[in-house]
């Protein structure tokens, strides 16, 4: 492992929303939606370029009130990393061993949350949907990308 790199968390391309406990991010660029918890959000938002493996783990340390390992840093960039979420990728710190292993070896270490980050891909259709919205009969044929059809249902998208 090479504890000295510095990943930086891509900015571009995202949109991102903080809620309690968690950071959800949205990739324009893949149409995917990830949901980082709290330890992932964490080490997400410490990777600026300036901080090392070890700094990020002194940084999140701080914050979360619990011991933190470089390993434990390690398992979010790889995540962060696989998801695109980084500004370039870092090849796995955990090549040859399984995530079983490697959330078994820092959960017994650690106090905080193991970072997880869960992805979905956004549904097109949904878009299309969104994109035939209308308000007053009629206008249903004015709007780009919807069927040339003059009703609108209950739900304001254009319908027969």
């Amino acid at each position: 492992m090479n504890n000295s790199q510095r990943p930086i968390a891509r900015k571009s391309g995202l949109v991102v929303q903080e809620v309690p406990d968690e950071v959800l991010v949205y990739d324009l660029d893949s149409n995917k939606a990830h949901c980082l918890n709290r330890s992932a959000a964490m080490i997400w938002k410490s990777c600026d370029g300036n901080n090392s493996v070890s700094d990020i783990a002194k940084l999140v340390e701080g914050q979360a009130g619990g011991k933190v390992t470089e390993d434990f840093v390690w398992l979010a960039i790889d995540q962060l990393s696989e998801n695109n979420l980084l500004e370039k990728q870092i090849s796995s710190a955990f090549e040859g061993t399984s995530r079983r292993e490697v959330i078994k070896k820092i959960g017994l270490a650690s106090v905080i949350a193991i970072p997880v980050i869960a992805s979905l891909v956004a549904p097109q259709s949904a878009l299309a949907a969104s994109s035939c919205a209308c308000t007053t009969p009629g206008n249903c044929a004015v709007l780009t990308g919807c069927p040339n059809l003059a009703n609108c249902n209950s739900s304001g998208v254009c319908a027969p």
